[in-house]
């Protein structure tokens, strides 16, 4: 007999609400749920394969254990005492910076990657820290956190009340919105342009997003940040800036006015390839538009000048005067946000505490970028020691990091592994521990990050739909215990990981003058929260204590577990609302318009005035079925239009002798690849593109049917030597590449090399 439950899909950043069919303890069905408050039905394509995703029969049900050189299966216990064994010997001889942690994008997707590995970082101590974010959006963190003193403080547009949008880099329609979680993108843009809205969208390709809009505009990947400059430039020259309700907020306009004298709209014109005209003509239309907002994306922070694009994206919204206003871009407000604290002066955000011991590469938020992650491990210097033994989390860089055979070899000379991972992939197959977390149909669901991206204020949690599996255990227990055996408590209680944080964030909010909590018994507190387990406790937490709460009792209309858990489709919270000066933590309690790091990094972009590619030029793409390297192994998400091939101009390929699906050798700073090309003109001359997330051939994968086509790799074209110097962001877009038809002899010889993998 089957039954119906609800779930938040985990599958993209849009965090749909689902419906799903249950037969037994199998999900059956997937429909969007109508009733929810923010998505309203809405579904895209992974959504509805929630039950092909769920039980895939090659995701891990038992941990994997390192013995005599192969990865067997073991008891859970067996696995905790090998991580204890295996990490703890090398922090006591080498040092807690000898041990990398990676946490790769799936973390984000799901409570318990949200809520465990800030813990198991702050119990090592270790500066070692690599993360998805940095071939990814680094550069937004970056960027907004010298503006606002706050990484995590990053507008997002308007998408409801917009009368004029400007999407750069973006493809919303196939990503289903990346920083700005916004369920059915697709139908918001259409609902844009049905009120009398524009849409301009600026990229290469002429993606599903640009044959929407009302001009699309094919610029020369990479000088994106050169484009806002210029339209910056144009403000300024034509008196065009208001600043409106913003002005006694910010700081640095006449110093950003001199910053851009250079780059004028006839300067960047041959270097972005779009007419001076068109580029005055983009200010305007932002400057006369009742309302408007930039959102800029992945192509333009993967780039060489991503910070400063990323920087000048907010810069536009701020001198039109609309940041922070309804139909401009604003700052939304999640229901486990920390509790408000009162505007004024900050710490603001620094770079470059630590520096990465290679390289010398700045850490930012943090984080050292995921491209030194292998000479880190690989390479010996005279100042401090090599990564020895690596935590992965939800993470494939073998992948998504350049130059993945150099990785592949360097995670094969650890000391010890341990991978947190429900397959046994290109990276994972190097652990000496792979622990694996239940399918998503049998984890509870609240989303901590993406809320603080989303473009209506609300809150939602959905409990596990399925009972978890006998023998199975909860990716929260996986991670707790990873954390006590890594830290020197194995052993110890994991609920004791949970009561540590609850005991430490109400000792602290209890001292805050500003807290709802101030001068109370943090015990008498802790006896109050709900829930039927340690996340649900800290879940009901941090509803309470945040801008929404109910403050343990002080706002009884306020948000509890309780409370949310008795609307099961969520609360709706209402639209955002202007929030400044609140959110900024700069030191002069301003929007500091003009940081000394973008300051002092302008000379850069000035001197790609004169930089032009003397040949082909790689860019990668978004597919609405896949999310990175995820999802290539269920079927129903793969084929068609989903394939890994590579785009190139009808006339780029007319000239180089390339026929349509015929394969293609491509040659970068890291290696080579092979491809099928695809000749189409949605791509504009000088440019190719491939997608991301491919290359499922290596040996000792569980990949059944992603191995059966399995692409090729895309960032093994990449050395790992281009970098964005103020985020550390891998460079992946505007790359030189050479590509040439390859023969039958050649095709001869790859077939042979791949014989082995296959």
């Amino acid at each position: 007999m089957s039954r119906t439950a609800l779930r938040i899909c985990p599958l993209c950043e849009a965090t749909c609400g689902l419906t799903l069919t249950i037969e037994g303890t199998r999900v059956t069905g997937a429909r969007g749920d109508r009733d929810d408050v923010f998505s309203e039905g809405f579904i895209c394509p992974k959504g509805a394969s929630f039950g092909a995703v769920d039980s895939d029969p090659d995701r891990l049900r038992t941990p994997l254990v390192r013995k005599d050189g192969e990865l067997r299966e073991a008891p859970w216990q067996e696995a905790f005492d090998a991580v204890a064994a295996g990490i703890r010997p090398v922090v006591e001889r080498y040092g807690a910076n000898s041990v990398g942690v990676v946490l790769g994008n799936p973390n984000v997707h799901t409570m318990a990657g949200a809520l465990y590995p800030p813990v198991l970082l702050a119990g090592l101590g270790t500066r070692s820290l690599f993360t998805a974010s940095t071939v990814d959006q680094m550069p937004k963190h970056v960027s907004s956190g010298l503006l606002y003193g706050d990484a995590l403080a990053i507008p997002v547009p308007d998408l409801d009340h917009t009368d004029h949008l400007l999407l750069i880099g973006a493809n919303p329609l196939e990503s289903n919105g990346s920083l700005c979680t916004a369920p059915d993108f697709p139908g918001k843009l259409k609902a844009l342009k049905a009120r009398g809205g524009t849409l301009t969208v600026i990229d290469p390709r002429r993606t599903r997003t640009a044959k929407l809009a009302d001009r699309h505009l094919a610029i020369r990947p990479g000088t994106d940040a050169l484009l806002l400059a210029a339209m910056t430039y144009v403000l300024f020259e034509e008196d065009l800036v208001d600043l409106g309700d913003l002005t006694p907020h910010v700081q640095g306009v006449e110093e950003l006015r001199d910053a851009v004298r250079h780059f004028t709209p006839e300067a960047v014109t041959a270097a972005c390839d779009i007419d001076a005209d068109v580029i005055r003509a983009l200010a305007r239309e932002l400057a006369a538009a009742p309302t408007a907002a930039v959102y800029a994306r992945i192509g333009s922070c993967t780039v060489t000048h991503g910070t400063l694009a990323s920087w000048l994206v907010d810069v536009l919204n701020i001198l039109t005067g609309n940041l922070d206003r309804p139909g401009g871009a604003l700052f939304p407000q999640a229901a486990t946000d920390k509790t408000p604290r009162p505007a004024g002066p900050g710490r603001g955000f620094q770079l470059a505490r630590w520096h990465s011991r290679v390289s010398k590469h700045p850490e930012a938020k943090g984080e050292l970028p995921l491209s030194a992650l292998a000479e880190e491990i690989d390479t010996a210097t005279r100042e401090g020691e090599p990564i020895r033994a690596l935590i992965a989390v939800a993470a494939n860089p073998v992948l998504s990091a350049p130059d993945g055979d150099r990785l592949d070899k360097a995670l094969d000379s650890l000391d010890f592994m341990v991978s947190v991972d429900p397959y046994l992939n290109e990276t994972s197959r190097h652990a000496h521990v792979v622990l694996p977390p239940p399918p998503p149909s049998q984890s509870a669901h609240h989303d901590f990050a993406f809320n603080t991206f989303a473009v209506r204020n609300q809150v939602r949690y959905t409990r596990a739909a399925v009972p978890l599996e006998p023998g199975r255990m909860s990716e929260s227990e996986i991670l707790a215990r990873l954390t006590l055996a890594a830290t020197g408590m194995h052993g110890a209680d994991p609920a004791a990981v949970d009561a540590l944080v609850v005991q430490q964030t109400l000792g602290k909010a209890v001292k805050e003058p500003h807290s709802p909590v101030h001068g109370r018994d943090p015990q008498e507190l802790a006896e109050q929260l709900t829930g039927e387990n340690g996340p649900e406790r800290r879940l009901d937490m941090m509803l309470r204590l945040g801008p929404y709460g109910d403050g343990f009792g002080v706002r009884p209309d306020g948000l509890t577990l309780e409370k949310v858990l008795a609307h099961p489709h969520g609360i709706d919270l209402g639209p955002l609302r202007p929030r400044l000066p609140q959110p900024l933590k700069t030191p002069s309690g301003k929007i500091e318009l003009l940081p000394q790091p973008i300051a002092d990094d302008l000379p850069r972009l000035t001197r790609a005035l004169d930089e032009r590619p003397d040949g082909l030029v790689l860019i990668g793409r978004r597919h609405l079925r896949s999310n990175n390297s995820w999802m290539h192994n269920v079927p129903a998400l793969t084929g068609g239009s989903n394939r890994c091939t590579l785009h190139i101009h009808p006339a780029d390929a007319e000239r180089l002798g390339v026929r349509d699906g015929a394969p293609v050798r491509l040659k970068g700073a890291g290696g080579e690849v092979t491809a099928p090309a695809e000749v189409t003109d949605g791509v504009r001359q000088g440019v190719v593109s491939l997608p991301h997330g491919w290359g499922h051939n290596r040996p000792g994968t569980r990949l059944g049917h992603a191995s059966t086509d399995p692409g090729v790799n895309v960032n093994q074209l990449l050395d790992g030597s281009l970098l964005d110097p103020l985020s550390g962001n891998a460079v992946l877009n505007g790359v030189p590449v050479e590509i040439s038809p390859v023969t039958e002899a050649m095709t001869e010889v790859v077939t042979e090399k791949l014989t082995p993998l296959t």
